[in-house]
């Protein structure tokens, strides 16, 4: 079997000891009153920062007002690739990290519309580029299905540690480069999908985000591994973003964004008199109850994007919403709307 070669240094394996005792601080930083909020806020960065690193220009503000639905001024291309990565993570819960054709049916999501062979292997040769010229060239066309397959093999078979795993997958995936295009927001959806089998919070933790901060320093780990052989500096680069990304979230507040003194709380969506009505619905109903209210013909996949939380959650606190009389299905699941009670 195909082994791909790397080296885990002692800096690698201090770092999987510190990331093991920050993911649990972490997971009970998401249980807090704001976890839902948290949760969209990093979806965000995610997607913002994921995308930015590929040149899309467009702010988290404009991210984030496409998420809500509202128009937003900028070229059709960048708002496509925000509309085709909000799809694609809404697939997160239902995609195997282990799986080449759920790396296929991701790819053609993120890049649908945008290349012409979204969700297939490329059939032409590719290099990576620089201003300095060219950084690395792809293996040949022909070789890509054969090398993503023992690729996927190791993948599902090694015993190695699941951080130093997704290290290598992701340098790896980098430097076979599969897809015409596309392959760098890919590439780190699969290392967070491959995370989020050590632990569900990976869903959740912006990691983009820091690699985007750190966006030469991510290019020289490639090249240095590149240069070497091996994934060894890769590892270690990501899995200091992966540390300092836990460490410095773990005591995160959320800005309200609102004027010092009125807090961003549900009853300033939901009036106090109706939830004094209903004291057994808890915030997250009300989330829902407020985002619904706000846009009636809202789907179950925006609305668990929307807050961070999944499909059957949402289906869970709509049929709380419905038994309370609070909302009621007008017209079918496709084309109908939400009438929202205040009753």
């Amino acid at each position: 079997m195909y082994i791909p070669p790397f080296t885990v240094s002692a800096e690698a394996i201090n770092l999987i000891a510190e990331i093991s005792g920050q993911i649990e601080r972490y997971a009970i930083r998401l249980e807090q009153e704001d976890g839902l909020r948290l949760r969209k806020a990093n979806r965000i960065k995610t997607i913002h920062s994921s995308l930015a690193i590929e040149g899309n220009t467009l702010s988290e503000d404009e991210v984030r007002d496409i998420i809500d639905g509202k128009n937003v001024v900028a070229p059709i291309k960048q708002i496509q690739e925000v509309k085709n990565a909000i799809a694609t993570y809404e697939l997160y819960p239902l995609l195997n990290p282990y799986s080449v054709k759920d790396l296929l049916k991701a790819h053609g999501v993120m890049m649908e519309a945008l290349v012409d062979d979204a969700g297939a292997f490329r059939h032409s040769g590719v290099g990576v580029f620089s201003e300095r010229g060219l950084v690395h060239m792809a293996p040949p066309a022909d070789r890509v299905p054969g090398l993503m397959d023992d690729l996927f093999a190791w993948l599902k078979s090694s015993k190695d540690h699941l951080l130093i795993r997704s290290c290598v997958f992701h340098y790896e995936f980098e430097f076979i480069h599969p897809f015409i295009d596309g392959n760098g927001r890919t590439g780190r959806l699969w290392q967070s999908l491959i995370l989020g089998k050590l632990h569900p919070l990976f869903e959740h933790l912006p990691v983009e985000n820091m690699v985007y901060a750190n966006q030469q320093a991510y290019y020289d780990a490639i090249t240095a591994s590149t240069n070497v052989g091996q994934s060894g500096p890769f590892i270690d680069f990501m899995l200091n973003e992966i540390y300092k990304t836990l460490k410095e979230h773990q005591g995160e507040s959320l800005p309200d964004k609102v004027p010092s003194g009125v807090p961003n709380k549900i009853p300033n969506k939901v009036p106090n008199k109706l939830r004094s009505k209903y004291p057994e619905l808890s915030d997250a109903v009300w989330e829902v109850y407020a985002l619904v209210k706000r846009t009636p013909t809202i789907t179950s996949n925006e609305l668990g994007f929307a807050l961070g939380i999944s499909d059957r959650m949402v289906r869970k606190h709509i049929s709380t919403l419905r038994d309370a009389g609070l909302l009621v299905r007008v017209g079918s699941n496709k084309t109908g709307y939400w009438e929202v009670r205040s009753e």
